[in-house]
């Protein structure tokens, strides 16, 4: 009982998951009490159970899952955390609960489902319902349509995607299931019930009948609009609202909300898209030309069979389209008219959006066609003209169908008119704004004047339609002149009208007064035409992203057509309600002194023509007064003014009087109700006076006044014309800069430019200088916001004139346009909002546009035209383009309709000539130009086949296709080209040059869109296709395009859209859509409304400095957000703030002195690391490229931003070369001042460099190598040593520019790459050099292998990687290289090596052609001549590689373990500066190296050990040299004070050439218990590896001291053991273990020796036990059982390894008792190992096992790590043997267990035994091993020596029978010479040797070290350090002896044999020193 009981201790999770139910009931219980009673819905505690919910629904006991479904559900309505849980227990209701007999589970599970709807999850909901529907369980289906239906019923069709439910409907009809159809017509009836119709085309193949009950049961259900019942947890705000007002009994909302629930679903979106162009019958198009009306007749019947499909697939319609549309419009026969018009209809109908491009062609043709009276043809052409309209806009149709308006056929009329009225209806006050309403009202206005009353009636029910649709208020101005009679006509026609979007439209534009209109309207007495202009300030931003409106009306209607006064008249009768334009009559000069002798008194008027000035004067005063005085109501202006100008009236002499009277005027027009004609009467005298020098400032403050009270464009286009008529210059050039400042007052809007343009014509061609100049400077403001169109008409001035207005324009350039300050107060009071009106264009620059005279050149674009240019030879149809170039270069502007051009011009884009394309490519651009925004109206079918040239091959084509497109672009703005499906149709072609120019050029217009259409979303499919494109280039493009899809669609929707890819596409969009939201734009900023428009009105983007802003408010916006394609703007976004009005280049001078005060570098703690993690989880762009990509510039820039001074960095990334030569000046300087912060900055300071390296400005780069020499010099005198990281980052691409031509910059390089192999190991840097001898320039190579033999010559042999023999083999190809400067540089390297190595390189080189190896052969023996020709160089070169020589102590400071050879030769060649060797390594590893250079002048530093021997001594017997170093004193820790000393000298000690300092110096190195600690995983495992390998070495048993050696290292051994972190220790034994079974090559010795060792720790886990970390312990146990299952382990030839592991876990098991499995947290999957299984078994039996037998035999096994076996531990062994035998399942292993044994302990007996069993035992044993034995020895028998079991033969090593022998007999021997030299080879190689290979388990160590505190951090590292190169020397001591030991021919060669042949050797080696130092 007591286990029962146990789980109530257990916290609630734990009991959540326990194997016993009642724990589990008990669990589920306490949770749901705890989940109710948390009140936060953020709490950590719902975190706990993230992991634990799917269980709770999923529980196999069905009582207990009930009682888990209802905490499951409580969990997901409460907790924050539980939409991350959909997916897993949504799967796991769907195939757990829906399956369970009990309703209530089921209930539940459904409830759970609609919970996690609500927390808006509704989509991974749906998903696992829908995979439901294809369980093969029915009650699964049931349940899982039945939760479908609820959701559907409950939360509406909005939540609940229909699409993919009615795709699944038939086939659940067709279930044999009779409860699944039951299911399937409920849910049917409950869709209908929101969809209703769209519903039936889907289900229209089911079964009839069930398809007539289902009709059925839908006519059964309600007619109104069904609502949700249920919200989303975001809308349930709005759910409360409505209640309220509900209870309010007010359904006012709730009425307008009625429209938001009409079926949102559109039966379209539910079909399949049918192709029918390939079906057309193939004599189509001769059939419909045929003469025969009945031969048409069936081609256009096979058409309309073909277009009854309700979805047509996309495609090139255009001559389907053509051929119909010559039939509506010239077929005799008008019954084949209304056939075409069918399939028109049918077509329009199928495509929808995408017919929209041909809508333009057919709707004239259509229109004009209504001339036919028969009904049929009539009601089939208005069904063609109504479905076309859906595909189109009304915008975009409007030309045709104003043009069609002024037809004198009645018919025609009357049909045009029901069009639009129809028309309207589908329109909404935002769709059709007042820039289009106008033109249609003007046109219906005629028509309600007809005299045929059917056209009347059309009218006003057109009128009517758009009264209902945008409200009285938008229309009335229209209808100013209409009779009241007929105004109410209009108004009953309104009534009548029905919209299709319901009274929506209307409602809102009445109640709220609709702002787009109020805005509109309120703009006041805007002259002519221009009353739509905004009188409010004009958007920033260049007009060309404003789509014109004026594409709406005729071109050049109801245009005023002279400039004077004329254009006031158009504004009068339509502004006057809403602008209170005052409008007075001309009153008599009688009348006006009546006037105004009531409100001046009586003297004033007497006085006003006195003789006397004084008394004017006086009068003047009076006037004045009375003025000020009177109330605006009650001024008679125009009598006052008539007063003034009464005699003498502007000719006032004296100019006091005229002041005072053009000051009264002034106050007149500001105190009054001023009017134009009031006006007219004063400015005549008033542009009189402008030019008096005393009066000339009144006069302008009275016209500025004028201007106010009349409007800027009236007043301006008076005041100039009245300049210009009169001849004094004074006046003219005073008019004009009066204007000039007016304009920057008031604004552009609505002024009246080709007026002035006139004027300013003349004004430049006058004499007089300063009227010139004044003219100039008033286009200087005109270009401010006209923009460079302005500079059109003036083209043809002279050349001196035309440079000084180019002057003048180029001063505008990014100057901002000032803030209108006058009138705006009276006029545009509601000119405010429209900045947020709906309709963009009609803004103050593209008024420009529409002023300009355009010319009509249909007439021109003849049929003959037409077809030269698609005539069959390419010089005809190139004559015909030079027509039209030339047509459209005659006309300057055109008008937007061109006849056929467009048609024959798209047939040119695919012309085969290419010449041709590229020449139809200008003719686009120019016809952009010369249309501008009206070209709007081609965008879909001229302007997407632009975009279809992008993917031409050649390169030439495309840039000109590109140029086009932005022309056209630059004229439509973007939204023309984002709708419909077009663009998504181009990006979809998989046509990698069309996708890669398609998304660089979206990339580059998307993010300065402040809005798209809808429609962008359907490239998004494409686009993630193009983001695994096979092309580089299409995949950088793509994601390059990502950020900006992201900033208009929203991430949400994007990460939607991933959801139809495969799952490993979706991985990895995904992961580039999040890397993409970091790096999201913002939207571009709406455009600040106090600011008018930015950067210089229409401006194109060019002219425009990128990151100007328009104030501070917006300057912000752009420095917050820097947009990546402003970094090339000079100045950058930085400085923006500093003065915003000015140039941009004077912004940089503004800020630099405070600026650059500070530090450059600014130090981010764990800033470098970071950045290594994140390109080690690849959440960067690892750096690495051919050429830097954009991509990588930029993420540089952002990491650097956080780390760099911003000035610096504009400088670094800079696109002009010279900043970069300032930022590398400023580097310079710093570079002694901020140590800390160029190393802390160092991976990106160099990754920069590498982008240098890429530039072709030689200055830069001399620089750039100067800084780098300081650099690294700088380094190593701070002894910090390169990471890999940024090695591999800089390295390769400094090598690249070894190979420059310049000798300068070679010289550098090579200088660079000597100083960085004191930062860097030389072994390391190899490869990357080698890597550079690949390179395709000869320079580099020749450089690289140059480089090689200098680093071998430094270095010694071990800098050769991987090994000497590759890499030899490597440099040997390039001596039969083409380049000779190549091949003298690879056999100079090689001969090098052979200097180093001697004759060996012949064989390490390998087989060279005969010709390679003669030069090689002749080579060498030249250099045998003279091998130190250059003895002086030589110490030069050494000097120099050791000039910051200290620089080797910094491997003990920081970086990874590193060349042990490197420093080692540092430290010798240095010892010439005794005094700098001082700082670097301690007195007593210095001495024999101070003898040795004594002794030797200027030998070369490879072999000093060769020195300490005269060539005679080595035949007489040596006896071992006196050590020279003292003795290591016991009391280290006294002598040297602080740790890193002492573990320098330990190691110095070790290496020592004395055996037993060594030994001593290895006893020490584990005693330090504290330091011992800190070594980490990876650290003990080398350590332990080379310890191992130490003892095994079978060479250090012929030393004399050998046993000595072996017993200090087993000291050690046992050290590390007790002293380590055990955790640490463990971790590393377990990893030793798995790579020594793993490798091949491996001795099983050493396997052993591993696992002593872990028996060894096993008998100290009692102790220890509490300070292991066992979760780690039970992870690297998981790992070792993972790679060597349970079958693996049995097969090893020895069974040490899985008992070793069994004993490790049952000693674990016993001491940790069940809690041991509360310790496998850290493993991911339990399932990949038995280790779950194991422990679980253990515990079981734990009861019945005693530990004490293994306990026992582990600490025998373990006490002495030695050959000898305890007896004790044969018994248990042979017991554990014969207990294996005796069961059933393990005799065959325990046999062969058994086998082995006897096999290995030849003497060992076991007959003990065998005694006690049966006779029949025995004999099966006896019989087993008999047929083992013969299996064995039949497969071949091994030859072994004695004590090295056959495993011995795979080993690396091969091992001379004579190697092993006893130690015995060295002891007795006296020691030869060879064994001296053996040792002293052995110490060389221990000293100097080093192996890189990468550790094959870095995650451990890396992951797993614990991190130092930081006192003792560098100690710990430079101990981590030592220990890994002995390891590492070990390592390759081993390599390197097995390479000589595989030169020689027999592997037998007995040692003494051995020795000679060294001797011999040796010999020779010395002759050859002596004779070279001769």
């Amino acid at each position: 009982m007591g286990d029962d009981s146990e789980w109530l201790k257990l916290p609630v999770d734990q009991k959540c998951e326990h194997k016993l139910w009642k724990a589990r009931l008990s669990g589920y219980e306490e949770a749901l009490k705890i989940f109710q009673k948390i009140k936060d819905e953020k709490s950590p505690e719902w975190s706990k159970y993230l992991g634990l919910i799917k269980k709770f629904v999923t529980d196999s006991n069905a009582v207990v899952q009930l009682k888990g479904l209802e905490a499951a559900l409580v969990y997901v309505e409460n907790a924050h955390v539980a939409g991350k849980t959909t997916g897993e227990v949504v799967s796991g209701v769907v195939s757990k609960v829906f399956n369970q007999p009990k309703a209530k589970a089921k209930e539940l599970g459904q409830e759970i489902c609609l919970m996690y709807i609500e927390i808006e999850k509704g989509e991974a909901v749906q998903e696992e319902l829908l995979k439901g529907l294809d369980s093969k369980n029915p009650k699964i289906v049931v349940a899982c349509i039945e939760t479908l239906r609820k959701a559907l019923s409950e939360f509406g069709s909005k939540i609940i995607l229909l699409k993919p439910i009615i795709k699944v409907l038939p086939k659940l009809f067709e279930s044999r299931e009779k409860p699944i159809r039951d299911e399937a017509k409920l849910i049917a009836v409950e869709i209908y019930r929101w969809i209703r119709d769209a519903l039936r085309h889907p289900l229209q193949n089911i079964n009839s009948v069930q398809l007539k009950e289902l009709e059925e049961e839908w006519v059964k259900l309600p007619s109104g609009a069904p609502k949700p019942i249920r919200f989303l947890r975001s809308q349930q705000e709005l759910e409360a609202k409505l209640e309220q007002q509900q209870s309010a009994g007010g359904d006012a909302e709730g009425g307008g909300d009625d429209g938001d629930e009409v079926p949102q679903i559109d039966a379209y979106e539910l079909l399949e898209a049918v192709e029918i162009l390939s079906k057309l019958p193939k004599d189509f198009y001769d059939k419909i030309e045929a003469k025969k009306w009945q031969e048409r007749k069936e081609a256009l019947e096979a058409v309309e069979v073909l277009v009854k499909n309700p979805k047509l697939e996309a495609g090139d319609y255009a001559d389907l389209v053509k051929a119909l549309k010559k039939v509506v419009g010239k077929d005799t026969n008008v019954m084949l008219v209304a056939l075409a018009a069918k399939c028109l209809t049918g077509l329009a109908v199928g495509l929808r959006k995408k017919f929209g491009q041909y809508a333009g062609h057919v709707v004239p043709t259509i229109l004009e066609k209504f001339k036919e009276k028969k009904p049929q043809v009539v009601q089939a052409l208005q069904e063609a003209i109504d479905a076309i309209f859906l595909t189109t806009t009304l915008q975009n149709i409007s030309e045709d169908v104003l043009a069609v308006m002024d037809n004198k056929n009645p018919t025609i009329k009357q049909q045009t008119s029901l069009f639009i009225a129809r028309s309207f209806r589908h329109c909404t006050a935002a769709t059709l704004p007042k820039s289009l309403l106008k033109p249609f009202c003007a046109a219906l206005l005629k028509h309600i004047n007809d005299s045929a009353p059917e056209v009347r009636d059309a009218a006003f029910e057109a009128l009517g339609t758009a009264l209902k649709v945008v409200g009285e208020k938008a229309v009335n101005p229209f209808l100013a002149d209409v009779d009241k009679l007929k105004l109410d006509k209009i108004k009953e026609c309104s009534e009548k009208v029905e919209l299709v979007h319901g009274k929506k439209a209307g409602a809102a534009a009445e109640k709220k007064d609709f702002k787009p209109v109020a805005g509109r309207t309120a703009a006041s007495g805007a002259a002519g035409d221009k009353d739509t202009k905004d009188v409010a300030t004009p958007k920033p931003g260049p007009v060309k992203k404003a789509p014109a409106a004026k594409t709406g009306g005729p071109p050049k209607k109801g245009k005023p057509a002279a400039p004077g006064g004329t254009g006031s008249t158009g504004a009068k009768n339509k502004k006057v309600l809403e602008t209170k334009e005052i409008v007075e009559p001309e009153l008599s000069v009688e009348v006006c002194e009546e006037k105004a002798s009531a409100v001046l008194p009586p003297t004033c008027i007497q006085l006003l023509d006195s003789s006397n000035w004084k008394e004017r004067l006086a009068c003047m005063e009076e006037f004045q007064k009375a003025v000020e005085l009177m109330d605006r109501s009650e001024m008679p202006c125009q009598a006052l003014v008539r007063m003034l100008a009464k005699k003498p009236g502007w000719k006032e002499t004296n100019f006091q009087v005229m002041q005072m009277k053009l000051h009264i005027v002034a106050l007149i027009a500001q105190k009054g109700n001023f009017s134009k004609t009031s006006a007219q009467i004063v400015l005549d005298g008033l542009v009189d006076k402008i030019g008096d020098v005393k009066c000339g400032n009144n006069a302008k403050e009275a016209m500025t006044a004028i201007a106010e009270a009349c409007m800027l464009p009236w007043t301006a286009e008076q005041v100039v014309s009245m300049a210009f008529s009169q001849k004094n210059p004074k006046n003219q050039s005073e008019t004009l800069n009066w204007l000039s400042n007016a304009i920057k007052e008031f604004g552009f809007s609505g002024l009246n430019v080709k007026a002035f343009i006139n004027n300013v014509k003349t004004a430049l061609a006058a004499t007089n200088p300063a009227v010139r100049t004044s003219a100039i400077t008033l286009l200087g403001v005109m270009y401010l916001y006209v923009g460079p169109s302005l500079r059109m008409f003036f083209e043809d001035e002279k050349p001196a004139l035309l440079a000084q207005i180019d002057a003048e324009f180029e001063k505008m350039q990014g100057q901002t346009i000032p803030a209108p300050t006058r009138g705006i107060s009276k006029h545009s009071s509601g000119g405010a909002d429209e900045g947020e009106d709906g309709d963009e264009p009609d803004e103050g620059g593209s008024d420009v546009v529409d002023l300009l005279p355009r010319t009509e050149i249909s007439d021109k674009i003849t049929s003959e035209l037409v077809s030269k240019i698609g005539d069959k030879n390419w010089k005809v149809r190139k004559e015909g383009l030079d027509e039209v170039a030339g047509i459209i270069n005659e006309a300057k502007f055109i008008q937007p309709n061109i006849g056929e051009l467009p048609t024959a011009l798209k047939g040119r884009l695919n012309d085969s000539n290419k010449i041709l394309v590229q020449q139809t490519l200008n003719i686009l651009q120019q016809l952009a130009v010369a249309m501008g925004p009206n070209i709007k109206q081609h965008v879909k079918n001229l302007g997407i086949p632009i975009i279809t040239v992008l993917g031409d091959s050649k390169n030439n084509v495309r840039a000109a296709a590109l140029a086009t497109v932005n022309a056209w672009a630059e004229q439509t703005g973007m939204k023309e080209w984002l709708e419909g499906e077009d663009l998504s149709e181009e990006l979809k072609k998989e046509n990698p040059f069309l996708r890669q120019e398609l998304l660089g050029w979206l990339a580059e217009k998307l993010p300065a869109l402040r809005s798209t259409p809808t429609d962008l979303i359907l490239c998004v499919p494409h686009l993630y296709s193009c983001l695994e494109d096979r092309n580089g280039d299409v995949r950088k493009k793509a994601q390059d395009a990502l950020p900006f899809f992201m900033m208009h669609l929203g991430y949400e929707k994007m990460a939607k859209a991933t959801g139809k890819l495969k799952p490993t596409s979706k991985d990895q969009v995904l992961a580039m859509l999040e890397k993409a939201k970091a790096n999201m734009p913002a939207k571009a900023a709406a455009p600040a409304k106090a600011t008018s428009k930015a950067m210089g009105g229409s401006a194109p983007a060019k002219f425009q400095p990128a990151s100007a802003p328009v104030e501070d408010t917006v300057s912000n916006a752009v420095e917050s957000k820097p947009d990546p394609k402003k970094a090339k703007a000079p100045g950058g976004s930085s400085k923006v703030k500093s003065a915003p009005g000015k140039k941009v280049p004077s912004k940089t001078s503004l800020k630099d002195d405070e600026d650059k005060s500070g530090p450059i570098f600014i130090l981010v703690p764990n800033g470098k690391e970071q950045r290594m993690k994140d390109e080690k989880a690849l959440k960067v762009l690892k750096w690495n490229f051919t050429t830097p990509r954009d991509e990588y510039i930029e993420q540089l820039k952002t990491q650097m931003s956080s780390c760099v001074a911003k000035w610096l960095q504009d400088e670094m990334f800079h696109s002009d070369f010279q900043h970069h030569n300032k930022a590398l000046a400023a580097m310079v300087d710093h570079l002694e001042s901020e140590k800390e912060g160029v190393i802390g900055c160092l991976d990106l300071i160099l990754k920069w460099f590498t982008l240098r390296f890429f530039d072709t400005n030689t200055s830069v780069l001399m620089k750039a190598l100067e800084y780098l020499k300081l650099l690294f010099t700088l380094l190593s005198e701070e002894e910090y040593h390169l990471t890999e990281n940024e090695a591999s980052s800089f390295i390769p691409y400094l090598i690249l520019k070894v190979g420059e031509p310049k000798d300068v910059i070679r010289k550098d390089v090579r200088a660079i790459l000597n100083r960085m192999c004191l930062v860097y190991p030389a072994s390391k840097m190899f490869p990357f050099i080698m890597e550079g001898t690949k390179s395709k320039n000869s320079k580099q190579r020749a450089e690289c292998l140059e480089e090689l033999g200098c680093l071998v010559e430094s270095y010694g042999m071990n800098v050769c990687q991987p090994t000497p023999g590759k890499a030899l083999k490597e440099i040997a190809i390039h001596i039969g290289d083409r380049d000779n400067a190549v091949r003298n540089a690879a056999l100079n390297t090689i001969v090098t090596v052979y200097n180093v190595h001697g004759e060996q390189v012949f064989k390490l080189i390998g087989n060279l052609s005969e010709k390679d190896m003669s030069m090689l052969e002749e080579r060498i023996k030249r250099s045998a001549k003279r091998p130190s020709a250059a003895p002086m160089k030589q110490v030069e070169e050494k000097a120099q590689r050791t000039q910051s020589v200290n620089s080797s102590a910094n491997m003990l400071r920081k970086g990874p373990p590193e060349d042990m050879s490197s420093k080692l030769n540092q430290a010798r060649s240095m010892s010439g500066h005794p005094e700098a060797a001082q700082q670097m390594v301690r007195r007593e590893f210095q001495l024999d190296l101070d003898e040795i250079e004594n002794d030797n002048g200027t030998v070369r530093c490879e072999m000093p050990e060769l020195v300490q021997h005269k060539l005679d001594d080595i035949f007489e017997p040596v006896l071992i040299p006196e050590p020279k170093i003292r003795a290591v004193s016991p009391h280290f820790d006294d002598m040297h004070s602080n740790t890193a000393s002492t573990i320098n000298f330990i190691i110095s000690q070790v290496a020592s050439g004395d055996i037993s300092t060594s030994i001593q110096a290895l006893t020490q190195l584990f005693q330090i218990e504290s330091l011992a600690r800190e070594a980490s995983t990876g650290v003990l495992k080398d350590l332990m590896h080379g310890l191992i390998t130490l003892m095994l070495d079978s060479r250090i048993e012929d030393l004399e001291e050998g046993q000595q050696v072996i017993r200090s290292v087993n000291l050690l051994v046992v050290k590390v053991l007790e002293k380590s972190d055990q955790t640490n220790i463990l971790s590393a034994l377990l990893v030793l273990l798995q790579d020594s079974l793993l490798a091949t090559a491996s001795s099983p010795k050493f396997s052993e020796l591993v696992m002593k060792c872990l028996w060894r720790m096993v008998r100290l886990l009692p102790d220890t036990i509490n300070s292991i970390n066992l979760d780690r312990i039970l992870l690297d146990i998981h790992i070792f059982m993972k790679v060597f299952p349970k079958e693996k382990l049995k097969q090893c030839k020895s069974e040490f390894p899985i008992r070793t592991l069994k004993t490790l876990l049952h000693t674990l098991c016993k001491l940790k008792g069940p809690k041991i499995l509360d310790h496998l947290t850290m493993i991911d999957n339990k399932n990949e190992s038995e280790l779950e299984a194991h422990l679980c078994r253990m515990m079981k039996h734990s009861m019945d096992q005693t530990g004490s037998k293994a306990d026992k035999e582990t600490e025998k096994g373990a006490s002495r790590i030695d050959e000898k076996s305890s007896k004790a531990k044969v018994n248990d062994f042979l017991a554990e043997i014969f207990k294996k035998i005796g069961s059933k399942e393990n005799t065959k292993e325990g046999l062969a267990e058994l086998y082995e044994y006897k096999k290995k302990y030849s003497d060992a007996d076991i007959e003990p035994f065998l005694k006690n069993s049966s006779q029949f035992f025995q004999s099966y044993v006896e019989r087993g091993l008999r047929v083992i034995e013969m299996e064995r020895e039949g497969k071949g028998r091994i030859p072994t020596s004695t004590g090295i079991s056959p495993q011995m033969e795979v080993t690396c090593m091969p091992a001379p029978t004579s190697t092993v022998s006893s130690i015995g007999n060295t002891n007795g021997e006296e020691v030869g010479p060879s064994v001296y030299l053996e040792r002293l080879k052995i110490l060389r190689q221990r000293c100097g040797l080093d192996n890189t290979k990468q550790d094959e388990r870095p995650p451990l160590s890396s992951l797993l070290s614990k991190p130092a505190t930081p006192p003792v951090a560098s100690s710990t590292d430079m101990l981590h350090s030592k220990l890994s190169q002995l390891r590492e020397s070990r390592e390759q001591h081993q390599h390197s002896e097995l390479d000589s030991n595989q030169t020689h021919s027999s592997g037998s060669l007995t040692s003494s044999s051995a020795s000679t042949t060294n001797i011999d050797d040796l010999k020779k080696r010395l002759e050859r020193i002596k004779s070279s130092r001769k």
